[in-house]
């Protein structure tokens, strides 16, 4: 049994390992270790379920560290309690291709749970954990055998909490009574640039009591005995998320820099540091002193980590033996495999010169594969009706404690946690960071919708999963001017471009209803990257596919519409509703004598990484007549159209008025690209 003096040591060694890397890579932030260490010491060796020999085992409790500044805290409890990041690792810190990146990435450390750093990002993610879990549990477990049973613990710092994606998130997870979510909040009242009295005065144990969740107090987060209590009573608490506020001293010890913003964001200085280590009775002479009864004490986690995960493989046997249908769906969803013939749901859809809108189609495709694929989960900001993305049938996911007595939803079926439609409310940042905690929980193919010009409020979280590599799946209708009376706040102008600057993300936007069922195929098939499609609102014509390419070409980003067509004079270029555009002014074209390939470029991201054989077969080097049509900006096209091509865009707002006489007043009319074509001619 641990000592007072053990546990001191065991703290210490986090907090010097942690200063000492900053030191020696001369860059970091030391205060927050050096304040948080003893609460992160207790929940890591007394309460996380965790197993370092097996970072991705499937039912450890996840930890969150939403203040991803203090990374080298979550380095040095990694590194000390077991987990593969060697000693060489810390000791690179901050370095060209270590572990040990300046914020953790969940992609390339082991035991980092969700990348974090941007502030409430992580915390949000967590309850995307929580509500992964509370799923999970909800659809697999049975009387007996409960194989899904962890709870997601966060570490977050005043800015976490400041940031307006937590208290959106936080609001959600506390109507959802998320009792599977702990965060403790480094209440240590300094920010990067000063005291939070300068900008932070509220009661945020009021804020989140308001929000539906316990909270309680720490007074002194040196005291192990005070904070263990505290968790072991969040624990306990199974209706509500609890936050439990932690009064600590960021750079504690550190005899001139303790409590100050100086001990936030750079080294302490090899005099500061010095002095530090005096004051806590640790030796001065090297860096990264870890003596080894702490070490001997910490990597106790790797018995108790195998012990509980031995545990849990022999219920999860009897499990398979008992339930071996849902033991398959299960293992087959965590691992991240896909059913052997869910491409086989996919609809198509006849010619029809009326069509209707991709969002619609996507409807369609949704619920086609919500049939195949339980783990796509998933909803919208508080705009069901609109972006058609409800998966009609399969309940709501709420606590099953809420009253549904007056409740309107829009899925039918069950009502609990098993559902498969989240109500995310008017919360689309929070609704992004969400969806990637579900992703990285494991376990799903997790989605959010909202209108395309919306993205603005979720794109730290778009970018976030293309980093963290994630199959998260944006569902953006309202895709352009075509949205009409709503008028320029509500028509996406510059959005194609700003997706299309996000790396890694593939970015879509079908012409009909069979290329939008093939965009959602790419999208399902891409677990390793995040996708968005871009939907009308608008009806749009469903091609003949008997008469031009099958829409299969959207997996390659761009295709001829018109193969057969020989020796083109131009090239018509279009994403969306536009290409409906471009097919109708190649027929006008053609009675004037003029040859115009049809190039429908849904993705630029997939075009561009075909061979090159592939792009000069579609953008033939030889036909510089070019002309792009797309009815968002500009930026970024003169790469396809060329030093002698043209653009048919739109480097402006819109307008207030019916779709169709918008489009025609900004020049998005069949004459309007006839009369372009010939002029790049000069016909």
């Amino acid at each position: 049994m641990s000592t007072p003096n053990l546990d001191q040591l065991c703290i210490n060694t986090l907090r010097f390992l942690s200063a000492d890397a900053v030191q020696n890579a001369n860059s970091g932030h030391p205060g927050l270790p050096m304040g948080a260490a003893p609460m992160a010491y207790v929940l890591w060796t007394r309460l996380l379920k965790h197993n370092p020999a097996n970072p991705q085992w499937a039912d450890r409790d996840r930890f969150v560290l939403s203040a991803g500044h203090g990374s080298m805290l979550l380095y040095a409890l990694l590194h000390l309690t077991g987990y593969p990041l060697s000693l060489e690792q810390i000791k690179a810190f901050r370095q060209w291709g270590s572990l040990t990146p300046g914020h953790p990435e969940s992609h390339l450390t082991p035991g980092v749970e969700t990348t974090t750093g941007p502030l409430g990002q992580g915390l949000s993610n967590a309850v995307g954990f929580a509500l992964a879990e509370a799923h999970l549990a909800a659809r697999y477990n049975r009387p007996g055998h409960t194989v899904v049973d962890h709870t997601t613990y966060v570490l977050a710092s005043d800015g976490d909490l400041m940031e307006g994606v937590a208290s959106e998130a936080a609001s959600l997870a506390g109507h959802l009574r998320l009792g599977k979510l702990i965060v403790l909040y480094d209440d240590n009242t300094i920010s990067l640039a000063g005291t939070t009295s300068l900008t932070f005065s509220e009661d945020v144990s009021l804020r989140f009591a308001a929000y539906g969740w316990q909270t309680l107090r720490v007074s002194d987060g040196n005291d192990v005995t005070s904070v263990e209590r505290a968790l072991r009573a969040a624990r306990d608490e199974t209706q509500r998320p609890t936050l439990i506020l932690v009064r600590t001293t960021l750079g504690y010890g550190a005899p001139h820099k303790q409590g100050t913003f100086e001990a936030h964001g750079s080294p302490l200085g090899p005099d500061e540091l010095a002095a530090a280590k005096r004051n806590l009775g640790w030796p001065t002479e090297a860096l990264f002193h870890l003596p080894a009864e702490a070490v001997a004490h910490f990597r106790k986690s790797l018995e108790r980590g195998q012990k509980w995960e031995d545990e849990w493989t022999k219920r999860w046997r009897a499990y398979e033996k008992a339930h071996p249908d849902l033991a398959a769906e299960l293992q087959r969803r965590l691992a991240g495999d896909l059913p052997a013939d869910w491409e086989a749901a996919l609809p198509t859809f006849p010619a029809d010169a009326k069509g209707l809108a991709t969002r619609k189609a996507g409807e369609t495709v949704l619920q086609a594969l919500g049939q195949k694929l339980p783990e796509l989960v998933g909803g919208s900001a508080d705009l069901n009706p609109s972006t058609f993305t409800v998966l009609k049938g399969q309940g709501d996911l709420q606590s099953p404690d809420s009253s549904p007595e007056g409740a309107q939803g829009t899925s039918g079926g069950p009502w609990g946690y098993e559902g498969r439609n989240i109500h995310f409310g008017v919360r689309e940042h929070g609704m992004g960071a969400v969806v990637n905690g579900l992703g990285r929980h494991g376990g799903f193919i997790p989605y959010g919708s909202t209108f395309l010009t919306f993205h603005d409020y979720m794109r730290p979280a778009v970018r976030l999963s293309a980093i963290m590599r994630l199959g998260s799946l944006w569902v953006y209708t309202h895709d352009s001017i075509g949205v009409g009376e709503d008028g320029p706040t509500h028509q996406p102008v510059e959005h194609f471009a700003a997706l299309r600057a996000i790396p890694d993300l593939l970015f879509i936007r079908p012409a009909d209803a069979n290329e939008t069922a093939w965009a959602w195929r790419v999208a399902i098939a891409n677990r390793r990257r995040p996708t968005a499609l871009a939907l009308t609102r608008q009806n749009v014509p469903t091609l003949d596919r008997s008469r031009y390419a099958s829409a299969e070409g959207l997996t390659r980003g761009a295709y001829v519409l018109n193969p057969g067509l020989q020796s083109p004079d131009l090239i018509l270029i279009a994403t969306g509703s536009e290409v409906a555009l471009i097919v109708e002014a190649e027929k006008r074209l053609a009675e004037l004598g003029i040859k115009a390939r049809l190039v429908s470029m849904p993705c630029w991201e997939l075009f561009d990484e075909q061979t090159a054989e592939y792009r000069e077969s579609v953008l033939p080097a030889a036909v510089a007549a070019r002309l792009a049509v797309e009815a968002g900006v500009s930026l970024g096209w003169h790469r396809w159209t060329g030093p002698q091509g043209d653009t048919l865009t739109l480097d402006r707002y819109g307008a207030s008025a019916p779709a169709a006489r918008v489009f025609k007043e900004l020049g998005f009319t069949v004459d309007n690209v006839v009369a372009k074509a010939r002029a790049l001619l000069g016909r």
